[in-house]
């Protein structure tokens, strides 16, 4: 621990300051006191420790010795010894001399020794005693106010601890000495994690991964691509939640812009790209790390201890541009960065709770995990994971699959053989609501004419607001994909490639969030073809369109302003409820409202034909309530 944090702790310890009238009366003992003290002041502490025990041993009865000899050794991190010092101290206390003042002081630094230890139902014992002892003029000190909030804190958790069973991973995992931050795919199919050999300055991090095999394990730990692993650090990685983008820290790489950089990689037809330094835009001179990209990429959030911030490390973000690049990183403001520490970011994957650990929150002692909430697009104040996921000890990051089953972190151990860093997991607590469940799948997008791979952009929007919940792309060479859907999301997936006709699904309508292996197939422009114009709504008998329709309307709009050489034809349909006449003419007017509404929008009227089909070319037979809702459709075929 640094000489100035030291001192800042030892003081926060202290719950008065000593006057010149003691618990004895030997001047010699007294004299190595004061003396202790000076040193102190001067931030010699091994000298300062000697002098306090030299005073103890002249006077066994020097209260005063023993409480600050007892702080002075907490602050080092000697907390037994500083117990058996206390303890000496408080045997002492039945003497003649002791008084009001000695019995707070001694419960003061029992208060501290239960709290750093982990035995918080005794810290709160321990304070409740002596709380009504204290002097107005301390309970107006600061050490004393952050003293009571923890203590109300305690008070509040210690009834609700949760019940948590860890366990280490298996092997082949966990056989190297060192290997932390672990991150995996939404499918779960693969973990990424860093890998170090020793803790000397010459142990090299690099990235490992390994895959689920079918007997349900792990294959074998294996350096994620001579792409990415280099002779420099390359560690603390996260990945989209397909896999496909992966961003690391690298520290004291020839082209990096600071201490560590932060960098990024697209794995493309199979292989990961040589990675970029993120740039200027993202990092900075300072210390960048810790990335967590949320599940689509579209957003980066990592640690900082960079200018402009609100204390010592604070979460940042940058958000990836329609161009690939990244915009300028902004902080990410006071509700979450705090005066200290703020550090290991992890968005969920439904974009809406960001994971973290800090010092500067109410927690137990060193860092907590914390979850802010996103409502209506703003961080809500942070909440305490509590016990025991957080305890007396500092956690670091946290890793919560998007099934929400398990929670993935790393955990350092210290032995004669030296430090071990370990994976571990534990049923994640179904108490700490993480949102509505996802659905996650895959499929392939396909050219319907070649069976070739598209490497398609897939989209899938909320209608009811049009805002993209996930984007993703489909891998140029085998045309894979994967999605993820909110299990309540009344949400439209928008499949596009340019040059090709778009692919639209209703996902709750065609229930595509069920199937397991979706194969889409795009269809190359070119006249006569025609697509299923989804999710375009109209309320019954009515032609007005309605705002869920938004979604469409605006994809249609991008389609042919790419595309300014295609005419089309909006073809209205109905089903076979009412007379043929006025089918026709409902379809008609349902058509027009398309056509009127991408006039509004820039495109020529001359490019966009209409006519009302009503119910002559129905998709299914008009046999049932849900045949007829699918009848009931737009259509657009090129001219």
């Amino acid at each position: 621990m640094r000489p100035v944090l030291l001192l800042i702790c030892f003081l926060l310890l202290s719950y008065s300051t000593y006057s010149q009238s003691y618990s004895i009366i030997d001047g010699r003992a007294i004299r190595f006191f004061t003396e202790a003290e000076q040193l102190l002041n001067e931030r010699r502490y091994e000298e300062a420790e000697e002098k306090y025990r030299d005073a103890i041993k002249r006077e066994g009865s020097f209260l005063e010795a023993y409480v600050k000899l007892s702080q002075l050794l907490i602050t080092q991190g000697n907390l037994e010894e500083a117990e058996s010092v206390a303890v000496l101290g408080k045997n002492r206390l039945s003497g003649k001399n002791a008084t009001q003042k000695h019995l707070v002081d001694i419960g003061w630094v029992f208060t501290n020794l239960y709290l750093k230890t982990g035995k918080f139902d005794q810290a709160l014992a321990q304070f409740k005693e002596i709380d009504p002892l204290f002097e107005d003029s301390f309970r107006a000190n600061m050490y004393y106010k952050d003293m009571k909030a923890q203590m109300d804190f305690l008070e509040q958790h210690l009834g609700m601890v949760k019940d948590i069973q860890r366990e280490q991973l298996a092997e082949p995992l966990n056989q190297f000495q060192l290997q932390y931050f672990p991150v995996m795919t939404a499918d779960g199919v693969q973990i990424l994690f860093t890998k170090r050999d020793g803790t000397g300055n010459f142990d090299e991090e690099d990235i490992y991964t390994s895959y689920v095999t079918t007997s349900g394990g792990w294959s074998p730990p294996e350096s994620i691509a001579s792409t990415i692993n280099s002779p420099y650090n390359e560690g603390t990685c996260t990945v989209t939640a397909d896999g496909n983008i992966l961003i690391y820290t690298s520290c004291d790489a020839p082209d990096s812009e600071g201490s560590c950089d932060l960098y990024v990689s697209y794995r493309e037809n199979g292989r990961w790209s040589r990675p970029k330094n993120m740039g200027k835009e993202v990092n900075s001179r300072s210390w960048d790390s810790q990335p967590s990209l949320s599940a689509d990429g579209r957003i980066l959030f990592f640690s900082s201890n960079r200018r402009g911030g609100f204390g010592g490390n604070d979460i940042w973000f940058t958000v990836r541009m329609s161009d690939g690049s990244w915009s300028e990183a902004k902080n990410l403001g006071n509700v979450v960065n705090t005066s200290k520490d703020e550090i290991s970011p992890f968005m969920f994957f439904n974009n809406e709770i960001l994971f973290f650990s800090s010092d500067g929150h109410q927690g137990f002692g060193g860092k907590d995990i914390f979850l802010s909430r996103v409502d209506e697009g703003e961080f809500q104040e942070p909440e305490n994971l509590g016990l025991p996921i957080n305890d007396h000890q500092d956690q670091v990051a946290l890793f919560i699959t998007a099934q929400k089953d398990f929670a993935y972190y790393s955990e350092m151990t210290s032995s004669p053989a030296g430090d071990r860093s370990l994976l571990y997991r534990f049923p994640f607590p179904e108490e700490i609501y993480l949102g509505d469940n996802l659905i996650v799948t895959g499929g392939r997008v396909l050219n319907s004419k070649t069976g070739e791979p598209v490497d398609a952009t897939l989209s899938l929007v909320a209608l009811t607001n049009d805002s993209t919940l996930y984007e993703f792309k489909a891998d140029g060479k085998t045309g894979d994909f994967m999605m993820l859907y909110p299990e309540k999301s009344i949400s439209g997936l928008y499949v596009e490639k340019k040059g090709f006709l778009p692919k639209i699904y209703n996902v709750e309508r065609d229930s595509i969030q069920n199937v397991e292996d979706l194969k889409v197939e795009l269809t190359p422009i070119a006249a006569g073809e025609e697509f299923v114009f989804e999710n375009v709504f109209f309320d019954f008998d009515k032609y007005e369109l309605k705002p869920e329709s938004m979604s469409s309307l605006t994809r249609l709009v991008k389609f042919l302003e790419e595309n300014p050489n295609v005419n089309i034809m909006i073809s209205g349909h109905t089903d076979n409820i009412g007379s043929a006449g006025y089918n026709k003419l409902l379809s008609l007017q349902r058509a027009k409202s398309v056509q009127t509404y991408l006039v509004s929008h820039g495109i020529h009227e001359a490019r966009v034909a209409t006519e009302g089909k009503g119910d002559t070319n129905p998709m299914v037979p008009n046999d049932s309530p849900k045949n007829q809702a699918l009848n009931r459709r737009i259509t657009i075929r090129v001219l």
